[in-house]
């Protein structure tokens, strides 16, 4: 397998997209509900999509059931991690630590092999996602609680990426599997918020339904690009590009809301501009 130009720019389609969805989610609210009604909105869409993929394969569903439950615990340890931290620190440090783990992963748990070039592609990419944790020189002041959820947070990614490429090589049906997996984590991640944050989900239903369905959109396109490329590409290599989400968050924060363009985000491009050429070495 390895990485052509089509899927490389599908991948960081996708990226995009996540960081729009992010910059959405940094910017509306309490995060928690936000995020709960995202995914729903996401769901509510990939219901629609139902009629016209076919059901995973059973040997899948194990798989499923298991990602939908990391997926949710994602969309929890991302938000609280915002909660004791700032974005721009927090969010590398989660995107940063999963393409080496799914790396190791993929290797542990399906085969792949990736060639020198193309591990040297993987750490570059990480190292420039988490290149920005240090814009500003601020790393010295992060809370330890952010740490601590910002890594449990990649932890998640790391996992839901192995599992979803391993479930999506059973599955049969590569878009029936990401339908099927994002109306579950979506759904179960509102019951939880619900619970938990019901006043503030109605204050954002209330204002700003349109932020809700706009980012769930988002939200489902990445991902079900990703689950596309993750069946047909080495996993690493998926995770490394897709973490060029963080580059464009950067990008978001630069242009739209004006927070500069420090030393380390320049390091950060250019790092992940090397990876991105290495990346796409043939493994």
């Amino acid at each position: 397998m390895g990485m052509t130009f089509e899927l490389t720019l599908l991948i960081l389609l996708a990226a995009a997209l996540h960081a729009g969805w992010n910059a959405l989610i940094k910017i509306s609210g309490d995060r928690i509900a936000v995020m709960a009604v995202v995914t729903l909105s996401g769901s509510i869409l990939s219901i629609f999509a139902l009629p016209f993929v076919d059901i995973p394969d059973s040997a899948s569903w194990p798989l499923l059931t298991l990602t939908i439950l990391i997926h949710t615990g994602y969309h929890f340890f991302l938000p609280v991690a915002y909660d004791h931290g700032d974005l721009g620190q927090v969010y590398p440090i989660a995107r940063g630590a999963a393409p080496i783990l799914v790396t190791l992963g993929a290797f542990v748990f399906a085969g792949e092999h990736v060639d020198q070039l193309a591990m040297i592609g993987v750490l570059c990419l990480a190292v420039g996602v988490m290149a920005l944790t240090f814009d500003g020189g601020k790393v010295s002041g992060i809370n330890p609680k952010a740490i601590f959820f910002a890594l449990s947070t990649g932890v998640c990614i790391a996992a839901y990426t192995v599992v979803d490429g391993l479930g999506v090589r059973q599955a049969g049906s590569i878009l029936g599997f990401a339908v099927w997996l994002t109306i579950g984590d979506g759904i179960l991640t509102f019951l939880i918020a619900f619970i938990w944050k019901r006043r503030d989900m109605v204050a954002i239903v209330k204002n700003n339904a349109l932020t809700g369905f706009t980012g769930g959109a988002m939200q489902v396109g990445a991902y079900w690009i990703i689950v596309y490329a993750l069946a047909v590409a080495p996993m690493g290599m998926v995770s490394g590009l897709r973490e060029t989400s963080v580059l464009f968050a950067a990008l978001i924060s630069t242009l739209l809301l004006k927070e500069g363009f420090g030393v380390w985000r320049f390091v950060s491009a250019c790092l992940v501009t090397v990876g991105l050429v290495l990346g796409r070495t043939k493994s």
